[in-house]
């Protein structure tokens, strides 16, 4: 017996949590407090996925030595006196054999040394064997501090981070006051479980009962949530795959997307601008003087660059200044508005640089399709590592983007829908013994037979893989959820992270308790008492204290998953949505044409805006390595310094030849637009901020889409950089 496997496998996950926080989020500018807290939910909620699959092996290992026990002792009256007489010391197991208390390490020297026709059964160790009472530890520690994140911690975290006080006190409030519904929520269930419990005759509570009955709560709103998203997941997962597959119905995709997400930036803009205006009155009315100077400071530090400075700029004297009237509490109300509005803004703005990336790709797919030459030739070269450019060459790329790519998704796509077929009919019928209908239950009882561990444990690993890819795939891609996001580059928000990691904590328990239903290690829904059960159900216990509970809901309501697979697969949920005015995409619809066309022009602008800011970098560099060593005080003039080239627009001394270079970068604007009185204000901000170099000034379209210098990655070209660690203010 050896613990090796389970610490790789714990080290393994360490890795795993700690690159992928590293990939969407940001330590450096996200708080300690934030970081250390989503990195223990995605570590802890990782280590269910992975780890449960060495307790199933192990319990197969227990339940094959228990079960050649009660052979031995039937077929050999030997045997028996070496069972009971055994005394090892050792990591115990508690069996209902004649209430003996054995050791694993005792019955397997009772099959070394039983007669020969037992060795033939002997059973075999599995290689990640974990001795007993280790994984009860484990499961303690993990389970218990996931449902506190959940339910505690990463809840108040997040409304933290989006309150407008200006204490900690105060943000701690209204944290609590907003997470109101939901601990009423999970009081209701709890209160309601209580009573009943109560009202049973001949029961009484205890704490090990209200500890079932705080569990079932958890659960019980965990499997409701996770049939919705399953529901949904399940059909999603392998048609995305397919459509993938499928250049033209990607593109109408993108394109489509590409217009609704373009009304939903330009709204975010719109809404930053007009709580700016309000704080640029608040700045106007509390003088330098006042005590609320020191709030208005707090939130100004939340603006943008360009529009801080603005404000400050345009504040009057403390003599002129009128009569300061603003209250604490309306300071309050600007400062959440204006966190929450950079927020929005943040995050369609990220997603609007992601979506283009990939409408140019596809694009840049189907015109290379025919090339001849069978070398990918892109519009944009991307930025890859030397090595990268040695292996993933163009042609190779041509032959992976154009040829295999499509036949990898077909594959996939196919695979994926034969998984989540299994799955549903598994759910329809995991609560059926004899005959035995899970598929899931026939797998694992087959390798176990054979004592094939590792195929148990990669069958486990998988199904519980896939299941959760199912259901956070459904998280960030129902409109209804569109509010939190997951970008790569360190591009996702603290908001985001936190709400990502208490859904994990959230759904992760119900989610493997239904996958040790599906496989038929959970006695008390397939009403099999013979059989044993993983250290971490023992830990979650029954719902036994809840008839209605373990009977009936945990049970049949999985079954609600086929219906909701149905509604998806047909597109219910989308035609009703359309019917009643939210755009989506159908394909058949001359609303949905319209949107196509619209974001077609939207992509192709901004194909022509990036390629006027690469070819202006071209001729930058051009010009630094023609003239830099020659004329080192012209080229400092390329440089951005606002203060001492206010106006030095040139690039050769000639005003007039970088005016007309500047109005050959320059869109013309269109002055039918609606926010067109804007354009010249952007513009001039654009100015303004990067000084005298023209090639360095973010060419902005009135609706504020702009490529900054890493263009694909976030950038925040009007609006400054994110806000910093949900703590700066206090």
């Amino acid at each position: 017996m050896t613990v090796a496997p389970l610490v790789v496998e714990i080290g393994f996950i360490f890795l795993l949590a700690a690159y992928l926080l590293h990939k969407y989020g940001n330590w450096t500018t996200h708080h300690v407090l934030v970081t250390i807290a989503v990195f223990v939910a995605w570590y802890f909620s990782f280590t269910v996925i992975f780890i449960l699959p060495l307790d199933v092996s192990t319990t197969s290992y227990r339940q094959c030595l228990r079960d050649q026990v009660s052979t031995i002792t039937t077929n050999s009256s030997a045997a028996l006196p070496l069972v009971t007489g055994a005394t090892e010391t050792g990591n115990s197991t508690i069996l209902p054999l004649l209430n003996v208390s054995i050791t694993e390490t005792a019955l397997h020297h009772v099959f070394e040394i039983a007669p020969g026709k037992n060795e033939k059964k002997r059973c075999e160790i599995p290689w990640s064997h974990i001795p007993a009472g280790v994984l009860p530890s484990l499961w303690r520690v993990v389970y218990w501090t996931s449902q506190a994140l959940t339910w505690l911690i990463l809840p108040m975290m997040q409304s933290f981070s989006t309150a407008g006080d200006f204490t900690v006190g105060g943000k701690l409030r209204t944290a609590v006051v907003e997470n109101a519904i939901y601990y009423g929520t999970y009081l209701l269930i709890f209160g309601i479980l209580l009573i009943y419990v109560a009202a049973q005759p001949g029961m009484y509570l205890d704490g090990p009962k209200l500890k079932v009955i705080c569990i079932t709560a958890s659960n019980t709103w965990g499997l409701f949530l996770l049939v919705l998203l399953l529901g949904y997941g399940l059909v999603e997962v392998p048609r995305i795959c397919w459509n993938k597959s499928k250049r033209g119905h990607m593109l109408n995709y993108l394109y489509f997307k590409a217009a609704k997400l373009s009304t939903e930036k330009c709204e975010a803009e719109e809404k930053v601008d007009d709580v700016l205006e309000k704080m640029q009155q608040v700045s106007n009315t509390v003088p330098i003087g006042h005590p609320l100077r020191r709030c208005v400071e707090i939130i100004l530090e939340k603006c943008p660059e360009e529009k801080k400075n603005a404000i400050r700029r345009r504040r009057q004297p403390l003599e002129e200044s009128p009569g300061a009237d603003v209250s604490e509490r309306n300071l309050v109300r600007i400062h959440q508005q204006i966190i929450r509005a950079l927020q929005a803004y943040h995050r369609t703005q990220c997603q609007w640089n992601m979506l283009i990336e990939e409408a140019f790709d596809w694009e840049d797919v189907a015109r290379n399709e025919i090339n001849p030459e069978h070398t990918f030739k892109p519009t944009f070269m991307p930025q890859r590592s030397s090595l990268l450019r040695a292996l993933y060459t163009p042609i190779v790329e041509w032959y992976w983007k154009c040829l295999v790519r499509i036949w990898v998704f077909r594959t996939l796509a196919v695979v994926l829908a034969t998984f989540s077929v299994i799955v549903v009919w598994s759910e329809m019928t995991f609560f059926t013994r004899s005959p035995t209908l899970s598929l899931f239950a026939v797998f694992v009882d087959l390798a176990r037979r054979n004592y094939d561990y590792i195929a148990i444990e990669l069958v486990s690993i998988l199904t519980i893989a896939y299941l959760c890819v199912c259901a956070y795939y459904t998280v960030f891609k129902v409109r209804v959820l569109n509010y939190y996001y997951l970008a790569p580059h360190h591009q996702t928000d603290e908001y985001s992270l936190i709400f990502c990691g208490m859904l994990l904590c959230r759904l992760t328990a119900p989610l493997c308790l239904n996958f040790l239903g599906l496989i038929h290690l959970d006695s008390h829904v397939i009403k099999e008492k013979e059989i044993l059960e993983t250290a971490f159900t023992e830990i979650m216990g029954h719902m036994d204290v809840i008839s209605i509970i373990s009977d009936g809901f945990n049970i049949y309501f999985p079954i609600l998953i086929f219906l909701l697979c149905l509604a998806t697969y047909f597109h219910c949920g989308s035609r009703v949505l359309h019917m009643v005015g939210f755009e989506q995409f159908l394909g058949e619809d001359e609303m949905t044409a319209d949107l196509i066309e619209e974001g077609k022009g939207l992509i192709k602008r901004e194909k022509s805006r990036k390629k006027r800011y690469e070819e202006g970098e071209a001729r930058r560099r051009q010009y630094q390595m023609r003239f830099g060593n020659q004329s080192g005080a012209r080229g400092n003039h390329i440089e951005m310094d606002s203060d001492n080239n206010r106006h030095g627009m040139t690039r050769s001394g000639s005003d007039e030849s970088a005016r007309a270079e500047l109005l050959r970068d320059v869109e013309p604007v269109d002055y039918t637009e609606e926010r067109g009185g804007r354009v010249l204000d952007n513009f001039t901000e654009s100015y303004s901020s990067f000084g005298s170099d023209p090639l360095k000034i973010d060419m902005s379209e009135s609706r504020g889409y702009g490529f900054g210098k890493d263009f694909g990655k976030q950038t925040y070209s009007r609006m400054g950089h994110p806000p910093g660690g949900i703590f700066d203010d206090v």
